[in-house]
């Protein structure tokens, strides 16, 4: 069994701390939208597109920031962003026009981008110390910082607390923990070679195989597109299409959320038994059976167990293509993670947006079928994970002249 040394240890904490305070504070901006909207007097339809501003902001933030960390390094790169993350946060609660909210979510989108890839990019770096596969338990830390924000602004929402007060102090946190953790972020040299040696090999000095990237970034794109057909259509389905209330209607996503987060506990685990290749093939198979069940069940219960395995069933299939794509060239690790995190986070987007789309034409259930075909495709095609073996180089046979 090989013992982790203190180096790698105190290196994934702190990455469990850059996960969870970018949960934390993207979770206090998305409870606290309401009370924005209403302090700068903007429209629904102007908040939309402010939206999409943040959500550009944020891509551009990781095309920008994966270059970077490769030629700056992780422990200059990530910290930096997660205090510029705690910064920004702070921004909207003081906005009062559609043009100074516009501005903060510029730069609140573009530090979130920048962090995402630069944490991403540094757990890869903390897995390779490690002999198992770790990486999904970073996520779920986001996960658990989303879930903290949401008790948290509810309370503070319930108390009364100033919007600009609330904010504040989450990016004060955010501040604060990125400067503690900063010590302790590591550089691919810094981790120990026996570790190094059990992980997976990276293609090091390798051409870079283009094709694989943007493989890996389909998969993400797909993968993260049904991700976000729950986050925002989950509750109004059953609102909707079943009749519940809203406070019932509520438990859907919170099925799929507590399956996705608990899944991505025990991913890890599964992942060092079955491989990744494996964790994506049939993980997306159960998230389309899970979906499909909740799409074409006519009874509550039944439609949140479907719910839950369509959560349980994405948990693990991300961190998966992450990893891939930041051991495939370690010269180029950042740039590699920016494309997939990239295209990833454009599937996050576009999912609730063509759901919308679409509900013009057919019944929201029936629009579900875009993301169980999506989930059906990464399933097969889930073999680019697995590593095609080196070709063996042919003997050299030295005839000698007979004399």
């Amino acid at each position: 069994m090989t013992t982790v040394s203190a180096r790698p240890r105190a290196a994934r904490v702190a990455t469990w701390m850059f996960f969870a305070l970018n949960g934390f504070g993207m979770g206090m901006w998305v409870v606290h939208i309401p009370n924005v909207e209403r302090a700068t007097g903007i429209s629904h339809s102007t908040l939309g597109a402010l939206l999409l501003v943040l959500g550009g902001a944020a891509f551009a933030g990781m095309q920008v920031s994966g270059p970077l960390v490769d030629r700056f390094g992780h422990r200059r790169l990530v910290p930096a962003a997660g205090v510029f993350v705690g910064l920004a946060v702070c921004a909207p609660g003081f906005a009062n026009s559609w043009w100074t909210l516009g501005l903060s979510l510029i730069l609140f989108g573009f530090g979130n981008g920048a962090i995402d890839v630069g944490m991403n990019s540094h757990a890869v770096v903390v897995e390779r110390a490690y002999p198992r596969p770790i990486m999904a338990s970073f996520h779920a830390m986001w996960s658990i910082g989303g879930a903290l924000a949401a008790v948290i602004g509810a309370a503070t929402l319930g108390a009364g607390v100033p919007t600009g007060v609330t904010l504040t102090g989450t990016g004060l946190v955010c501040v604060l923990l990125s400067l503690g953790a900063a010590r302790f972020v590591m550089e691919p040299a810094d981790a120990p070679a026996e570790a190094s040696e059990s992980a997976p090999a990276p293609s090091a000095g390798r051409r870079t195989p283009g094709r694989l990237i943007w493989l890996l970034g389909g998969l993400a794109l797909a993968l993260m597109l049904s991700e976000g057909v729950a986050n925002d259509w989950a509750a109004l389905h059953l609102e909707k299409d079943l009749g519940t209330s809203a406070s019932t209607a509520a438990f859907a996503y919170g099925a799929f959320a507590v399956a996705m987060t608990t899944g991505r506990f025990l991913t890890d685990r599964v992942a060092a038994w079955a491989g990744p290749a494996a964790i994506v093939r049939y993980g997306a198979a159960m998230a389309a059976v899970g979906l499909s069940i909740a799409a074409a069940s006519p009874w509550v219960p039944l439609s949140l167990v479907g719910w839950a395995i369509f959560g349980l069933g994405l948990s693990g299939g991300v961190p998966q293509l992450f990893t891939a794509a930041g051991n495939l060239d370690t010269r180029n690790s950042g740039a590699l993670m920016a494309r997939v995190v990239g295209l990833g986070y454009v599937g996050l987007l576009a999912g609730p947006a063509l759901i919308g789309g679409l509900t013009r034409w057919m019944p929201l259930n029936v629009t579900f079928a875009v993301p169980v075909v999506l989930c059906v495709l990464a399933a097969v095609f889930a073999g680019v994970l697995t590593p095609k073996p080196e070709p063996a180089e042919q003997p050299v046979v030295v005839s000698e002249k007979q004399g």
